[in-house]
This record gives C-alpha cells, sequence and structure tokens, in this order.
C-alpha cells in the first residue's frame, strides 16, 4: 500500500507541473495572439537587409525651371531646399511616379548620349547625378511620346531641376538619353512628421526618409485612447486620418516600399500643435 501510495504521488505531481507549463503555454501563445498584430510589424523590419542600389535602366532626362517652393509640389513638399532635398531633384513621368508613391525614392543618374552637343563628359568617364523624386511630370498627350510628350505613358523619363541637368548636359541639348538605378537615399537626422490640419482633419507630412526613401504606408498610435490606425495618403508623402490626435501623445510608424518598417515612439508630446514638426528614427 504504501509503495502504491508514493507511485500515485508521483503520477499526480508530474500531471499537476504539466497542466502548469501547458496553461503558461496557452498564455504566452495567447498573449502574442493579442498582440503580435502590432509588434509584428515593428519586429519584422529587423529580419529585412538594408535597401541596396538597384540594376541599371535606361530612361531620357529633360528640365524645367522653377524655384525651391515649386520643385515638391505633387509630393507635397513646400519648399525642397528647406526640406534637405536642395535642387539635387526631379520630376518622374507617370509611370515611375505611381500616383505619388515614388515620392522621396533617390536616383544616380548618368548622362548617356555619344554626341559631343549632349552630355557634358562625353567621350570621358561619366559622372552621377544623385536626385530625389519630389514631382510629378504630368503627361501631355496632345504630342508625340518620342516629340514633346517626353512624359506620356509607357515612357520612363525625369524632368531634372534646370541646375542639376547642367551637371550633366548641355542646355542646349534640351533632352538625352540616360542611364539611371535606385539608391539609398542618405538623410541627415531622423524621419520628420509636420502636422497640419485641424482636430478632425489631420494631414502629416512625411520627409526626410532615409533607405528607400519612399514610404508606402504610415500609422499612428496614442498613449491613451488611441490605438493603431492607418492614415490614407492623400497626396505625394501627405497622409491623413480623421482620428482624434489632439491631446494624445503620438507614436509614428512608417512602411517603405522595400518593406522596412520605422517606428518613432512618442515623438510628438500630448500638448502638440499644428504646424509643428517631430523628428524620430530613420531607417540606417
Amino acid at each position: 500500500m504504501a509503495s502504491s501510495s508514493i507511485i500515485l504521488l508521483v503520477l499526480v505531481t508530474f500531471a499537476i507541473r504539466d497542466a502548469h507549463a501547458s496553461v503558461n503555454s496557452w498564455s504566452y501563445a495567447a498573449h502574442n495572439n493579442i498582440v503580435g498584430r502590432s509588434t509584428l510589424a515593428i519586429f519584422n523590419h529587423q529580419q529585412r537587409p538594408k535597401f541596396v542600389s538597384g540594376q541599371w535602366m535606361q530612361a531620357h532626362a529633360t528640365f524645367y525651371e522653377g524655384g525651391s517652393g515649386t520643385y515638391g509640389g505633387a509630393c507635397g513638399y513646400e519648399d525642397v531646399v528647406k526640406d534637405g532635398y536642395g535642387m539635387e531633384i526631379a520630376a518622374l513621368s507617370t509611370v515611375m511616379f505611381k500616383g505619388g508613391e515614388a515620392c522621396g525614392g533617390c536616383y544616380e543618374i548618368k548622362c548617356a548620349s555619344d554626341s559631343t552637343q549632349g552630355c557634358n563628359n562625353a567621350g570621358r568617364g561619366q559622372s552621377s547625378i544623385f536626385v530625389t523624386a519630389t514631382n510629378l511630370c504630368p503627361p501631355n498627350y496632345n504630342q508625340a511620346s518620342n516629340n514633346g510628350g517626353w512624359c506620356n505613358s509607357p515612357r520612363e523619363h525625369f524632368d531634372l531641376a534646370k541646375p542639376t541637368f547642367l551637371k550633366i548636359a548641355q542646355y542646349k541639348t534640351g533632352i538625352v538619353p540616360v542611364q539611371y538605378r535606385r539608391v539609398p537615399c542618405k538623410k541627415w537626422g531622423g524621419i520628420r512628421y509636420t502636422i497640419t490640419g485641424n482636430p478632425y482633419f489631420n494631414l502629416v507630412k512625411v520627409w526626410n526618409v532615409g533607405g528607400a526613401g519612399d514610404v508606402v504606408g504610415v500609422q499612428v498610435k496614442g498613449d491613451t485612447k488611441l490605438k493603431w490606425i492607418e492614415l490614407k495618403r492623400n497626396w505625394g508623402q501627405k497622409w491623413e486620418t480623421k482620428a482624434m490626435l489632439v491631446g494624445e501623445s503620438l507614436t509614428f510608424r512608417v512602411k517603405a516600399s522595400d518593406g522596412r518598417y520605422s517606428t518613432s515612439w512618442h515623438v510628438a508630446p500630448k500638448n502638440w500643435q499644428f504646424g509643428q514638426t517631430f523628428e524620430g528614427k530613420n531607417f540606417k
């Protein structure tokens, strides 16, 4: 009888321990299921490699004149110089602009004309320019794609700021063939978030983005009532939401075109005001 009691006691002890382990495992799994949707987006980007330069492709380039306050209209950049892009910028043809998704992306461009009347460096080693997409080159279907309608679909075309075009090609040329490729964007400091609008309609400009440079998704959350919500692209890199952001300490999360995420925790304090800009974590 004593031996039987000891065996029974051991079996019960193991059963209790296994049951406790099962409960803990279930609790852990349940917790992961609850928070997984929010944390998965935050941490998955750590498994993705940094954005790297793409393959060389063919296109053409022209130039247009303007100022720092006009070169960024279609992307929502009010002043490309103040926003850190300088005059090294380009308007993209419709097929490349992708309804504003390309805004903020960076490109390396080389003039590819064999004519001495085309490239500044014809017959010598080709020099590169590095530009950021800040505008749209609209199509002109009243003109042929190869004769004036340079930005008509499906042409891939860069309309460069005049000072930048003149670094690689001659003014009298007007249009030159180019080679180009996507390259990582190198930015000083963090991603900037500029909030405008009113308590019932918020517009967030996302700029100075490193890495891939072009943002394809934005989320925001507060510190009290506001949970993670998706913002909608208004135009270019301006993102909108009608959620009540006022009175919340705001955290922003952006998704770049290469699938990487960057989360900037509590970059805007509870007492933030419309018109202010806040700096968060950038892509390396």
